[in-house]
């Protein structure tokens, strides 16, 4: 019997496990920012869908307002 047929991945050296690591870092974290990308496209729409059920009930004439600045990212 061969352990070499049954888990490849266990003959690898350090250097070979950490450079098959660092390229599945690279292709996760490509992926994440790519979402992020596409994400922010659709943030117009999206703040516009979270905020129209509070600007329905706004007095008339007035608007939303931050008294901060990350206080517009917090619309959730």
């Amino acid at each position: 019997m061969s352990m070499s047929n049954s888990n490849p991945l266990s003959q690898q050296t350090l250097i070979e496990h950490l450079s098959e690591l660092r390229s599945c870092l690279i292709i996760s974290l490509s992926a994440a920012a790519a979402g992020f990308a596409v994400a922010y496209s659709f943030i117009q729409p999206l703040a516009a869908w979270f905020f129209q059920p509070l600007i329905r009930v706004l007095p008339a004439n007035k608007s939303l307002i931050f008294i901060s600045y990350q206080e517009g990212f917090f619309f959730i």
